[in-house]
């Protein structure tokens, strides 16, 4: 059955037919009832009627003796005595008749031609008696008429004895038949109506089983997939087993559910897009944000890196134009002091012209120039430059270096300022100070630069002197305390190393730094140094 309109049909008509069933029944089992009950009062009014024709004919025969025995007495009491007998045995015989013509069994029949005789032998008796009283009373003798009559009356209740009882016996035995049919009936009703409601659970169990329990079944799978896609379970799919409404329904609900899913990965693409887009443009804003405070803080690092710088050349200036304000009006030539002011003045123009350049970039930035040098002149430079400050401080400032001259990929002029930056520290910082020196040496690939002094030393902080506005100054010196930050950054950016130790005898300070030499293992492994075509090859480096 491939519709649930059929199915319903069916169980609309079984029960139909169940009702009906039960109806005819009911019908049937009344009609057997008015049957059997008909059949019991048929007989019992038969029964009564012959119980009155019995009283009838004894009436009669009480009549029959009183006129004989009394010649004044009224001829009409036999007369009424006698048509009461023939009402009686008329009244008998209609209600024989009508209980044969209502029943339709050949056994009715039968018993109906049986009782015929009886009657027939009553209505002779009744006859017989009526000549006999006649004859008697034509007699004159009283005491003849008297035995006569008695005769005639034992004659008719001879007569009449027999077939009244058969009568009697036969309806009474009608009765009790009725009253057993009766019994009968309503054990066999009971029986039926026990089997009939046996069959009708039993079709109304095959019919649930066979056609609600499935339907309920489906709609409460339908109704817990509805409850699982309102809870967000929207991969639940219902098997479509039939082809009825309920899996038209079913195959509907599958679409839904499947629609949804796909809206809701749709969203939830979506989502996850939006939120990868929201991610993206945060780390985007993070990004810029850290640009932007990495250019504040390389801004403000290289203006306070570069107001240090220039402090060097300033102090040289100042102390060449005090050497020449003292020496003024005695005949001292002041040409190699010029000379040094300009020179200083140069330098001083360059690290002007990189704070310009810095200020107006848009990275906060400085770039070094790396190109193939030679060390030894740079630290000639250098110690050249610092001499002036260390006379002024009657400090010894030698440049110990070997005949070795190895070649650098360096920033000449960051490199020199390093050195300088460092002998500066020396000089401004070490209390005590008689003596620095610079050495120069070349070992394994690397060239080796330090800066002694006799000071007093670092204190014991290691790295934490390079950190950034770090001062320890003994002396007391002022200071932004960013040299040997400045210094550390450069050197790291010449793929070198900068350290700090005591000096060799255990006292002062030395501060070593360590270049690879341009042609060496070392030097060719830095990417700097790749596709060098000859000395006017520069490297770009930044300082953020």
């Amino acid at each position: 059955m491939r519709s649930l309109r059929v199915r319903f049909a069916l169980l609309l008509g079984s029960c139909a037919l169940l009702v009906i069933l039960a109806a005819l029944g009911v019908l049937a089992s009344i009609s057997a009832a008015e049957r059997t009950i008909d059949r019991t009062l048929a007989a019992q009014g038969r029964l009564e009627l012959l119980v009155e024709l019995s009283g009838r004919m004894t009436q009669y025969g009480l009549a029959a003796l009183e006129a004989v025995s009394n010649p004044d007495a009224q001829p009409e009491v036999l007369a009424v005595a006698r048509a009461n007998v023939d009402r009686a045995l008329v009244a008998v015989d209609e209600a024989l008749g009508r209980s044969i013509a209502a029943s339709d069994d050949p056994l009715d029949r039968t018993q109906y031609a049986a009782r015929t005789r009886p009657l027939a032998q009553l209505r002779s008796a009744r006859a017989v008696l009526d000549r006999q009283v006649a004859q008697v009373l034509r007699q004159s003798d009283d005491e003849q008429r008297r035995a006569a009559i008695r005769g005639a009356l034992n004659g008719f209740g001879a007569m009449t004895g027999q077939p009244l009882s058969f009568l009697i016996e036969v309806e009474r035995r009608s009765m009790i038949a009725g009253s057993d049919a009766a019994r009968d009936l309503s054990g066999t009703l009971r029986i039926a109506s026990l089997a009939a409601v046996a069959v009708a659970l039993v079709l109304v169990l095959l019919l649930y089983r066979g056609v609600t329990r499935p339907v309920l079944a489906r709609i409460e799978a339908v109704r817990r997939a509805a409850s699982a896609v309102g809870r967000g379970e929207l991969d639940t799919r219902l098997s479509v087993a039939t082809r009825d409404e309920l899996g038209l329904l079913v195959a509907n609900f599958n679409r839904m559910a499947a629609r949804l899913a796909r809206r809701e990965g749709r969203l939830a693409a979506d989502r996850a897009a939006l939120e990868d887009i929201v991610a993206a443009r945060t780390l985007d804003l993070r990004a810029a944000n850290a640009r932007l405070e990495a250019v504040d803080r390389s801004r403000r690092r290289f203006f306070a890196d570069v107001s240090h710088e220039l402090r060097t050349p300033l102090t040289v200036i100042l102390g060449e134009c005090d050497i020449a304000a003292r020496s003024a009006g005695r005949g001292i030539d002041f040409a190699p002091v010029f000379a040094t002011i300009r020179k200083r003045a140069l330098r001083l123009q360059r690290r002007v012209e990189d704070l310009l350049r810095v200020a107006r970039s848009e990275s906060g930035q400085i770039e070094l120039d790396r190109r193939p040098v030679n060390a030894r002149p740079i630290l000639s430079d250098a110690v050249e430059g610092m001499a002036s400050e260390a006379a002024r401080r009657r400090v010894t400032l030698t440049l110990a270096a070997s005949d070795l001259d190895p070649m650098l990929l360096a920033d000449r002029e960051w490199l020199r300022q390093v050195v300088e930056s460092l002998i500066d520290n020396a000089l401004r910082h070490a209390a005590g100070l008689t003596r620095v020196t610079v050495a120069l040496a070349q070992r394994d690939g690397w060239a080796r630069v330090t800066v002694t002094d006799d000071g007093p030393g670092f204190p014991d902080l290691g790295d934490g002197l390079f950190e950034r506005f770090r001062r320890e100054s003994p002396a007391g010196e002022a200071g932004f305390g960013i040299g040997l930050a400045l210094a550390r950054w450069v050197v790291e950016r010449h793929d070198g190393t900068i350290r700090l130790a005591s000096g060799p005898d255990g006292t002062g300070a030395e501060v070593a730094l360590e270049l690879p030499v341009l042609g060496s293992a070392e030097a060719a492994s830095d990417p700097a140094t790749q596709h060098h075509d000859g000395p006017d090859r520069v490297g770009k480096e930044t300082l953020a």
